[in-house]
């Protein structure tokens, strides 16, 4: 699977099982706190792309996704910065800090991909 940054086993389990359709969203969320890869801009920000009207962060289980996505994007050859962090920092600091609404897709230019739309506010 490539070097992972931290015990990614429970998040790409649960990965899996919503992919075969019986995950459960709080095991998702749980398995999410472990440490993941984040891409940083040249002034060290957390880089977001914008896609579909909303704001979308890419995270990475392993090194190995993570070139993945640089081989995809033909950036393999410059700088490319990133910071390890863990998710619960994601999406509980990071994520909220991003201006507008803003999700995560965690090993966007792998086999299996998972996005997690922002989440929805309520209306009091």
């Amino acid at each position: 699977m490539g070097e992972s940054v931290g015990d990614c086993s429970a998040l790409l389990a649960e990965m899996d099982a919503f992919r075969q359709g019986f995950g459960q969203p709080a095991l998702l969320t749980d398995a999410l706190r472990s440490a993941l890869l984040l891409r940083l801009t040249g002034d060290d920000r957390l880089l977001t792309s914008t896609f579909g009207g909303l704001n979308w962060v890419c995270a990475f289980t392993s090194k190995q996704e993570y070139a993945r996505y640089l081989l995809a994007r033909d950036e393999q050859g410059g700088p490319c910065r990133f910071h390890t962090v863990f998710g619960w920092r994601l999406l509980d600091i990071l994520v909220p800090s991003v201006p507008g609404p803003t999700g995560v897709v965690i090993d966007v230019a792998g086999a299996t991909p998972m996005a997690l739309p922002p989440a929805v506010e309520e209306v009091a």
